[in-house]
């Protein structure tokens, strides 16, 4: 009995890398279920490669803090850096789209990339 709880455990442990590993589909997203605005299309399509555009559209900061963002997934996660022309749509849609937020009064949630 304990061999099998032993092999179920490590089939368990091996298989975890692989499964943690799965690539995000953006199946319940598309650019028309956002605003509107010149560098829509491209931001969704950048930004969906890797994670869900709804974690995009939580945050709030400033051009700067959009820029490090962007710096910090090119280091951290190996997100391909795109060039200046491609950078400066983006950018142009997140600063004009998803400015920053008033602070959350009472503690509230508080948004990890504001400096």
């Amino acid at each position: 009995m304990r061999c099998i709880a032993w092999a179920a455990m490590a089939g368990l442990l091996w298989m975890a890398p692989a499964m943690a590993q799965s690539t995000f589909t953006p199946s319940d997203e598309s650019p028309e279920d956002l605003p509107a605005g010149a560098g829509r299309d491209e931001t969704f399509y950048a930004c969906t490669a890797c994670h869900g555009f709804k974690l995009v559209a939580q945050q709030g900061m400033t051009r700067a803090q959009w820029d490090d963002s962007i710096n910090l997934m090119i280091r951290r996660h190996n997100m391909p850096a795109p060039d200046d022309k491609d950078r400066a749509v983006v950018l142009n849609y997140l600063e004009a789209t998803y400015p920053p937020r008033a602070p959350a009064a009472r503690g509230g949630w508080q948004n990890p990339f504001a400096k």
